[in-house]
This record gives C-alpha cells, structure tokens and sequence, in this order.
C-alpha cells in the first residue's frame, strides 16, 4: 500500500491559487479566439483548422466550473464542518460589485455606439443592464444579445446561478447533512450534484420538444452540469483535509491528478478535438438536437474537467518542496503562473466584457463585411485593443469596487477600524 500523502500535498482550499488564474486566461483568450474566427468565417470554414478554431467555444464550460469551484466551496465547508453557512447579503453584494460596475460600463458603451441597432426604450436598457436580456422570449436583437454584447449570454447565465447557489447549497447541505461524519456527508454532496447535473441533460426535454426553443439555449437550467463539475471539485478537495486514518484514497486521488496533469490536459485535448466534429453539434452558437445537445454537454464537462481538476488539487506554495518547475507534473503549475498568465487572469473579465466592442469597431474602421477577412489580421490589433480596455477597467473600476466590499459585513461583524493618526494604522 502507498503511502498516504501529508498535509503539505493537500490540496490549496483556502486564499488565492494563483494558477487558477492561469485557466481563467486561458478561457478568456478562447473566447476570444472563438469570436474573431466566428466573425472572420476562419471558423466556419471546411477542414481543421476551421474545426479547432469553432471548437473554442469550450471556453465557456470553463469559466461556468470555474465559479462552480470558487463560489461553492464556503458552503462545503460549513457543511462538512457544521459551521453556519456564509451569509448570504454579503456574498451577494460582493458578486454585484465584482461583476456590475465593469458590465455597465462595457453595456451602456455598446447600447449608445450602436443605438440605430436597439429600440433605445427603457424596457431595453433594463434588461441590458440587469442582465436579464436572454429571458426576452421575443428579442429585439438577432443572435445571441444585442449588438456589441453578444458573448453577454453566459454572464447572464452566471449571475443567474450567483442568485441560485445560495439556494442550491441549501438543499444539498440539508441532504447531506444526514451524513454521521464528513466523509458521508461529501459522497452525500457528490450524489447530490449528480442529480444536479441529470437535470441539466433534462432541460434540454421542454427546450426542443414539442417544438425547438432557441432562446432556452441562454438559461441556466442547461447548464448546471457545467457547474456542477467545479462544484464537486470543491467537495472533493475540502473533503481530502478532513479523511482519518492512514488510508486516505481522496487524498490519494488528488495527488494522483496532480501528478498527472500532462495525461489529463492531454485527455482535455482529445475532448476538444471531438467538440470539433458534427458530432458535437454545428459550429455556430446553439443546437438544432435533443441528442447533439447532451454529447454536447458531456462533452464540455469531461474538458472543464481534465482542465480545472489537475489545478484545483494544487497545493499551496511553501506546503512542501517542489520538483524541478517543469517535472513530474510541475510543468503545469509553472505554466499558468507566468506573470503573463497571471496578469491576463486578473484582467481577464474585461478581455470578456470589451471584446465585442473593439471587434466590431475595428472591422467598421477597416469597412469588412461579416465571415469575411483575415483572421490573423483582425485578432493582432482587437487582441491588443481588448487587453488595454481590460487593464484600464481592471485599474479603474474593478479595484477601486474592492473598496466597498465591507459596506455590507455578516450579523455581529464588527465595524471596520478607522485609521489612526496616532499609531499610523
């Protein structure tokens, strides 16, 4: 039997993982990729490298489990622990503040370049800014959002998970809390976020029959599976600090992932390289089958997988030695925590929210019409244009809102001190 693995190789669960980061770069250049391909029609067109460019859409499984993992874990501690759960107005306001400003900014910038475009009525502009577009079951807009917002779909399905996960973690947690221990009370969760996902794949039952709903494919209920994936990733790695004994198989499956990052990001490739094929649905945003859509499904949740896992098992810097940065497994961590990788994660929202903006005002100033162009042409410059408006509203708007994250503190928190004159604090 091998040994179990110390404390030290226990998976990072609490602060900051850096190469998260990493991952969120990663998802966010894909995105990006994905649109200027779409909008040049590189991505549209026979062969390849027309089916790994349309394949990039796979960006956005990651981004769905990557908040799965991040948000949902405070409340697989409490349950695990049976400690009060996080309270929920605090979590809440926070969410606003990390995700409205910037939004609003990028929102109201679209709505006005391109007003010929959108009715201008109050109506529009609240669902715009509230984020609540895609429940309009007969839009005023063609595709996926209004003009200039089109990727905006999957942040209006995030916030509408940030609404629900307060509610999804208190049904699970009731469900587990019949566990005797915290290892019952994990496979619990585990089971629970099963079921989760099976009600994703059904929600694609009342989207194509009886007849085929479109703009069901911008709901949440779609794509819980998506979240449930860093859901239990969540569960599995608190899970793996709380195992007695000497026989600590969860434990074990972590290290095992993390030393084999280069198998699993090589299965994330196999993965990606089927998401490229008919089989995997058409290569444009959307479905047109009940069973495209679930291959398709599973599909983006084997590779949100075999991306995030090997990262997620990570142990924190400074929890034991590390090998050579590019052996036994190491290379990964190495990888995604280049200053580069780290930098275009924190800005990585804002590569998000302007891309559309600065694609659609480049191809204007060059006078290209739509599926036609260079695709290398049009991403050097909107890369670069979309970089610089992400590193300004990350300066300017994102940090600045951290200020105001205690504004709103749980029951009995105390006040924030003021500043001293005396002691300098």
């Amino acid at each position: 039997m091998s040994a179990a693995p110390d404390a030290g190789a226990l998976p990072q669960v609490r602060g900051h993982l850096e190469p998260l980061d990493g991952v969120r770069a990663l998802a966010a250049l894909m995105v990006l990729v994905f649109h200027v391909s779409v909008e040049t029609g590189d991505a549209l067109a026979p062969g390849v490298l027309g089916a790994l460019l349309s394949a990039a859409e796979l960006a956005v499984p990651l981004f769905f489990a990557l908040s799965g993992l991040l948000l949902y874990r405070p409340w697989v501690r409490a349950c695990l622990d049976r400690t009060p759960s996080p309270a929920v107005r605090v979590y809440l306001w926070r969410r606003a503040l990390r995700v409205l400003p910037a939004y609003w900014l990028v929102a109201a910038a679209a709505m006005l370049i391109w007003s010929d475009d959108n009715p201008g009525t109050l109506t529009a502009w609240l669902e715009v800014l509230t984020l609540t577009f895609t429940y309009n079951t007969d839009p005023w807009w063609v595709g996926t959002g209004p003009y200039g917002l089109g990727q905006m779909w999957s942040l209006c399905v995030e916030v509408s998970f940030y609404l629900l996960l307060p509610l999804f973690a208190a049904v699970l947690g009731r469900y587990a809390a019949r566990g005797a221990d915290p290892g019952a009370r994990a496979r619990r969760l585990l089971t629970g976020l099963g079921a989760l996902s099976v009600l994703g794949l059904l929600a694609f039952i009342p989207q194509f029959y009886p007849e085929h709903h479109s703009y069901m494919h911008a709901w949440l209920p779609r794509c819980l599976g998506l979240f449930a994936v860093g859901m239990a990733l969540a569960v599995v790695t608190e899970w793996a600090w709380r195992e007695p004994g000497p026989d600590r198989p969860v434990a074990r499956f972590c290290a095992t992932l993390r030393r084999n990052s280069a198998l699993c990001w090589g299965l994330a490739a196999v993965v990606y390289a089927l998401n490229s094929t008919p089989a995997a649905g058409p290569r444009f945003v959307g479905v047109d089958g009940f069973w495209i859509s679930v291959i398709a499904t599973l599909t983006s949740m084997l590779f949100a997988f075999f991306v995030i896992a090997p990262v997620a098992v990570l142990p924190g810097r400074g929890a034991e030695p590390r090998p050579h940065r590019w052996r036994e497994g190491a290379w990964l961590e190495t990888l995604l925590s280049h200053p580069v990788a780290l930098y275009l994660g924190q800005i990585s929202y804002g590569i998000f929210l302007w891309q559309f903006v600065v694609l659609y005002l480049w191809r204007a100033f060059t006078g290209q019409e739509i599926f036609t162009g260079s695709f290398w042409l049009d991403m050097v410059p909107v890369a670069a244009g979309t970089v610089l408006l992400a590193a300004a509203t990350h300066r300017w708007i994102e940090e600045p809102m951290r200020r105001f994250n205690g504004l709103v503190r749980p029951p009995g928190a105390p006040r924030p001190r003021k500043p001293s004159l005396v002691d300098g604090s």
